[in-house]
């Protein structure tokens, strides 16, 4: 967990996501707290831990330091059609994620935080972080991350589908992208490989990005190829949930009420 919380603090100062200050006159700054995750791979096994700074934005008040509020998620709907259609022309589903994607907000409003316990910059002690950008936990984090992301894509030749504002579309003479966004997770698809290496050389040029090659694994759903298409299935959740509740030794019984999402040509 040490490595995590170090990997997260250095993101966080290489982002510049804020500025050390005397707190003014009247101002209390807000408090903050450490979670822990960890990100799961295709077979259930654990991919690595991660460490958030996440600042009490609970204590946030509206019409003051916040005031709209959303998350950006495709839906499910536009999921489907999407691997339908890679299915149908035999294309790839490729997988990206943003490292601290909240982190690149903008932020315009006044707001301070204390410095992290164990990180406080030598001969600083007393200041404390005035956000210049935004950070986990803010009410207003995920909006102004939907923002930054929309800009990018727009200035690059995409479109925001008609239908849902959280897939981005590129048609070109040389082919097509289609990119469906999942907060900080995404799944590209294209007409070629090209198309899709412009896409993702794009996106590590704006953003800090992972590169997942091939999904297999999108919001808890196991991609599955077959010779006939892909097929959909939390078959990794199930089993999670069976040890969770000790019951990992229950019979097996058939039922016709469950079918994995299958995609076939």
């Amino acid at each position: 967990m040490k490595e995590a919380i170090k990997n997260e603090i250095d993101s966080i100062l290489h982002n510049q996501t804020w500025e050390l200050v005397a707190l003014p006159l009247g101002c209390k700054p807000l408090g903050y707290r450490w979670i822990f995750k960890r990100n799961m791979k295709a077979d259930g096994s654990i991919d690595k831990y991660k460490a958030m700074l996440v600042i009490k934005g609970f204590r946030q008040n509206e019409g003051l330091d916040y005031f709209d509020t959303y998350l950006s998620v495709t839906r499910i709907t536009s999921t489907r059609l999407v691997l339908a259609t890679t299915t149908l022309r035999n294309l790839e589903v490729h997988q990206m994620d943003v490292k601290t994607a909240f982190l690149n907000g903008d932020l315009e409003e006044e707001i301070y935080m204390e410095q992290p316990e164990g990180f406080s910059a030598p001969g600083q002690e007393g200041k404390v972080c005035k956000l210049v950008k935004s950070l986990y936990g803010l009410k207003q984090a995920p909006k102004l991350w939907h923002q930054k992301f929309d800009q990018v894509m727009l200035n690059n030749g995409f479109k925001i589908n008609e239908c849902d504002k959280y897939v981005y579309v590129n048609n070109t003479k040389r082919g097509y992208v289609i990119l469906c966004l999942y907060v900080d997770d995404m799944l590209i698809i294209g007409s070629g490989d090209q198309m899709i290496k412009s896409t993702k050389d794009m996106l590590k040029a704006r953003f800090d990005m992972k590169d997942m090659g091939l999904a297999d694994v999108i919001l808890g759903v196991k991609i599955n190829r077959t010779q006939n298409g892909l097929v959909l299935s939390q078959s990794h959740y199930v089993d999670k949930i069976l040890e969770k509740f000790n019951a990992g030794d229950t019979s097996v019984s058939n039922s016709s009420r469950y079918h994995p999402t299958s995609f076939e040509k």
